[in-house]
């Protein structure tokens, strides 16, 4: 997924998201910081200081009260960014549901880590999984170069639809290290996000509206139903502006899922993130012994693309679902989960089994790599193997 002539650059995946937020340039980024999060906005912060960028930087008390300030920036008509991850985006939890119901735009930088307790300060994705029901589109990113491209991208989507956008990567194994980057020119950005065209302006005093009142058994379930609709709008406007910047910008970044090797897959895996790395090079490895093993990297979780994976999966006899976070229902992953129900109308059905795998930060190796390959090769021959497998944890 390179940009063809592009300036490249070694950023790690927090520098990464800063400097996309700086070449978008908003209007207003309200931000309290936290580990492993904490450079985003404090590198934003010296573009502030710098005169790099034209933003109103919003030093705040919480992550409950940074939300709440970008949204009270976002209903003013302001194209609004924050960042943040794990603890603080639990502390948001309540006004993430308000920003969404409200049909604001704000995109949020979210570097993944586990949620305590006990205390973590490492990679899982319990903290957005935690959160995937708020109405925030969520987008997974394997690598820095690809957070980097994701986050204009993302601005574009999101006052598309007029709903906000949380962009993830994983924590310390991408937020800290550093990779290339091939990044646009400042211009060539504020060109394709343009003006942002707000939905309404609560400042807007010639035409004045209610916004956020009480909404009890009237109208609460048409104002729900509209967010539904809003997510389903949402599918459409992913895969144009992805085709749009692909086109514009020589990019080929998938819109929803990233097939690998998946041609005359028998059985495959369905990974997300930087785990996605990993897989296909087992792939890559079980490929050279002959195997008919793929792999579908999942990019957006909202909304959920149920027909991409439908289609990707129809012809497979067995696949192997990653979480790196636990529903805690006895049944697996939320990622495994979701997907047994999209397959589950498929007129030949892929047996299924999940994996959950790297909590708390613990390392994803190769071996555990070619032993969820070989366990998914054991459910496609028949062999009795448990619904929901817990990798790299001792017993």
């Amino acid at each position: 997924m390179a940009v063809k002539n592009r300036k490249r650059m070694a950023l790690t995946g927090n520098e990464a998201y800063a400097y996309a937020m700086k070449q978008i340039n908003p209007d207003v980024v309200a931000a309290y910081p936290i580990t492993p999060a904490t450079e985003i906005v404090q590198i934003f912060a010296k573009y502030v200081a710098d005169g790099l960028v034209n933003t109103e930087f919003v030093p705040v008390e919480s992550e409950h009260s940074a939300m709440s300030a970008c949204v009270g920036a976002s209903a003013a008509g302001a194209r609004v960014m924050t960042g943040t991850a794990s603890q603080g985006l639990a502390l948001m939890h309540e006004i993430l549901y308000i920003a969404s119901s409200l049909r604001l735009p704000i995109v949020m930088a979210v570097v993944n880590r586990a949620l305590s307790g006990p205390i973590n300060i490492h990679c899982d994705h319990s903290d957005t999984m935690g959160s995937r029901d708020a109405g925030w589109i969520q987008v997974y990113t394997e690598n820095a170069n690809e957070a980097y491209h994701s986050v204009i991208m993302g601005i574009k989507i999101a006052e598309t639809v007029n709903l906000p956008l949380m962009v993830t990567l994983d924590g310390f194994i991408i937020s800290h290290e550093m990779e290339v980057v091939e990044v646009l020119e400042d211009q060539e950005v504020q060109e394709f996000i343009g003006e942002r065209e707000p939905l309404y302006n609560i400042l807007d005093v010639d035409n004045p509206i209610t916004v956020g009142p009480l909404d009890l058994q009237d109208y609460y379930f048409e104002h729900k139903r509209q967010q539904v609709e809003a997510m389903k709008y949402a599918k459409e406007v992913i895969n144009s502006v992805v085709e749009e910047y692909n086109k514009k910008f020589g990019t080929d970044f998938p819109a929803f899922i990233e097939p690998y090797r998946m041609e005359d897959a028998e059985y495959a895996v369905l990974a997300m993130s930087s785990a996605a790395g990993t897989m296909k090079e087992a792939v890559n490895l079980m490929r050279e012994k002959g195997e008919k093993v793929g792999l579908v990297r999942l990019r957006v979780f909202r909304p959920f693309p149920f027909e991409e994976l439908r289609e990707v999966f129809k012809n497979v006899k067995a696949i192997g679902v990653m979480d790196r976070a636990d529903s805690l229902n006895t049944m697996g992953g939320p990622v495994f989960n979701e997907t047994k129900s999209a397959l589950y109308d498929l007129e030949t059905r892929p047996k299924m089994m999940g994996f959950v795998f790297g909590l708390g930060g613990r390392d994803f190796p190769m071996e555990d790599a070619i032993h969820i390959i070989e366990r998914v090769k054991a459910l496609k021959e028949g062999k009795k193997v448990d619904m929901v497998e817990y990798i790299g944890v001792r017993e």
